[in-house]
Parts: C-alpha cells; structure tokens; sequence
C-alpha cells in the first residue's frame, strides 16, 4: 500500500474517497479514529492509501480533485 495524501480537510478525504470509489479503486482510510485521542480538534491529518498497483490512477485522480477544488 502506499499513501496518497495526508490531510486535515475531511471534506477532501470524503470526495477523495468517492472519487477514487467512482473509478474502482477501494481506498483505506487510516487515522481515522485519532480523532477520539486528540479530542476531535482536527490537528492530526487523515491518510488515504491505496493498493500499489492503483497508485498512478489515484494520483491522477487526486490532481484532478485538487484542480477543481
């Protein structure tokens, strides 16, 4: 697996994640329960990881994202 991104923007995390869905590839969203230790500030970023062989077409598709964004 490899790390696509690492964010704070749970609105990025959440299109990301539909996106990449959308163009079959099963993202895994890690950190996601951190926000239980840190008392739910938002100072510890979220990671998506993606299978390694998906990486290239998710990185497409990220750029695509943050372009539009």
């Amino acid at each position: 697996m490899k790390e696509l991104i690492r964010t704070n923007d749970p609105v990025l995390v959440s299109f990301l994640m539909h996106r990449l869905r959308e163009e079959g590839i099963e993202p895994f969203e890690m950190d996601v329960h951190m926000s239980l230790t840190e008392g739910s500030l938002g100072i510890l970023p979220k990671r998506i990881m993606v299978v390694d062989d998906d990486y290239g077409r998710a990185r497409n598709i990220l750029d695509e994202v943050q372009r539009s964004g």
